[in-house]
């Protein structure tokens, strides 16, 4: 089992940055691959970003491609989640999901465990 626990939501203006963290529990953290989602009012959970276990791979929705940074410190049991260049349609309820297999994969169905979320709003 792992437990999950997102912080760093908030409210900023659009352009701003965001860094978002998800601590884990567990001793097998760093086995697991680890990715971040967001659901909007009204809308379903989408994918936002992958890294896989050993910090070799990442791989991003195209709609935060180039503003969004993934990365992970396997030592802090620990997934970041940098968010620049902040837009309007980037709020959402940000949320962490662990993956016990190492292929990564952007579909909320192939991940096993799930934080509560984080809140972010970008104001225009």
């Amino acid at each position: 089992q792992v437990q999950l626990v997102e912080s760093g939501g908030g409210l900023v203006q659009a352009g701003a940055s965001l860094r978002l963290s998800c601590a884990a529990s567990g001793r097998t953290f760093s086995s697991y691959t680890m990715g971040w989602f967001r659901q909007a009012p009204g809308k379903e959970r989408e994918f936002v970003g992958t890294i896989s276990w050993n910090v070799g791979h990442t791989y991003y929705a195209d709609s935060v491609k180039g503003r969004f940074t993934i990365s992970r410190d396997n030592a802090k049991n620990t997934v970041y989640l940098q968010m620049n260049s902040l837009r309007p349609e980037d709020t959402a309820v940000y949320y962490c999901a662990a993956r016990r297999r190492r292929a990564i994969v952007d579909s909320t169905v192939d991940y096993d465990f799930w934080g509560q979320g984080t809140q972010v709003t970008v104001s225009s």
